[in-house]
């Protein structure tokens, strides 16, 4: 907020010793300029105060932990007043302001990208052309159903914002992931056909009888195809072909301490369990936790690494890496420079940093160019830039 103080007929009042006058108080995505005597005069704002409050001794940091081991804890600790979905809108909508939604990853939170939601905030050009949201998902879950659950989140809220199809802006989305985030995050934009599906099933999946709430679920965790209002996609330090720690010992160990919600997860089993599919009753009675699904070993996530971005929708990367070494043969701790490249992006941004590296200056400093790049083309056609 901005606050402007005006006094009124000031030269009258003083002399009679009582001045007079009224606040007014300005949203800084709301308004941009303000009259005074006549002329438009630029409104300042700066809202780190504000979020550094907002963060301060925020429950998201106590979500991260739970959130990666517990299934459903996200759901359990939300208010019932709150959204259930996971999908969160940090200022009221803005018809006209393109939706930039932020994925954050592996036991993690929103609230890890306040640096960049703070600088990006706080950039007029940015602020006037985009509005920023973020998702908060349970970070164990397998990634197909994660990602199932943000595409939901997103198509239900395009819906409920512009029933009428009316705000062009809202359909050049654009989606930022970081790590595992980034998985969610290229499931938005592709087209997956049945594949994920016959991995899991050898019966076709029209063919399977089951309640039609468990199809649904099914169907929204296992099918993809790029979701019409997404136009652009950034990846930072993404293991598109595995993350180092998930095909490793410590990994098994941390998803055998995930648990899944059971409501869920143990409702599917038993609904698929008349079909007699083996191979799908034995995926649901122990999906994959997110750790399995991200080790380089794994075939669902080779199959992903498989299927390119098409190129209508632009992608880009940023890649960390620690240490000063060639960047080919480096990693960020978490995740290698060859697991997070891929070749169908149209920019690729090395930081020498490692993987928590979404709050970098750099790193920040290429999504805003990535942005007003997005925000100056019509969003038709494949862009490149920033080698």
């Amino acid at each position: 907020m901005t606050a402007l103080l005006r006094l009124e007929d000031t030269r009258t009042r003083l002399a009679s010793g009582q001045v007079q006058g009224h606040l007014e108080v300005y949203a800084a995505d709301q308004s941009s300029t303000v009259t005074v005597d006549g002329q438009a005069q630029p409104l300042e704002a700066d809202p780190t105060a504000a979020l550094a409050s907002t963060l301060d001794r925020s429950p998201l940091y106590a979500f991260e932990i739970a959130a990666l081991l517990r299934g459903g804890t996200i759901a359990r600790q939300l208010p019932r007043d709150r959204t259930q979905d996971g999908l969160f809108l940090l200022q009221p909508y803005r018809p006209g302001a393109i939706p930039v939604v932020l994925v954050h990853g592996t036991a993690s939170s929103p609230a890890r990208w306040a640096e960049m939601v703070n600088d990006l905030g706080g950039e007029p050009q940015i602020r006037g052309r985009f509005q920023l949201w973020v998702f908060l998902y349970d970070t164990g879950n397998p990634i197909g159903h994660s990602a199932g659950r943000l595409r939901a989140a997103l198509t239900a809220t395009v819906q409920e914002l512009d029933p009428a199809g009316q705000d062009p802006a809202l359909r050049r989305m654009v989606v930022i992931g970081h790590s595992q985030g980034g998985l969610l995050t290229k499931l938005t934009a592709i087209d997956s056909g049945t594949r994920f599906w016959d991995r899991i099933s050898r019966t076709p999946f029209e063919e399977i009888q089951i309640r039609p709430e468990t199809r649904a679920l099914l169907r929204q965790s296992v099918f993809f195809t790029p979701l019409p209002f997404v136009a652009r996609v950034i990846f930072v330090a993404t293991p598109h072909h595995g993350a180092i720690l998930a095909g490793r010992r410590l990994g098994a160990l941390a998803a055998q301490l995930i648990t899944f919600p059971v409501a869920v997860f143990g409702g599917l089993a038993q609904a698929v369990a008349s079909t007699g599919d083996e191979k799908l009753i034995a995926t649901l009675r122990r999906p994959p936790t997110a750790i399995d699904n991200m080790s380089p070993r794994n075939p669902a996530l080779r199959l992903l690494a498989s299927i390119p971005v098409p190129s209508r929708i632009p992608a880009h990367s940023i890649i960390a890496v620690k240490g000063e070494g060639p960047q080919e043969d480096g990693d960020d701790g978490v995740v290698t420079y060859r697991s997070a490249h891929i070749d169908e992006v149209v920019s690729e941004v090395v930081v020498r940093w490692d993987h928590s590296c979404q709050g970098q200056p750099e790193v920040i400093e290429e999504i805003r160019r990535i942005l007003l790049e997005h925000a100056a083309t019509s969003g038709n056609s494949r862009q490149g830039g920033g080698a």
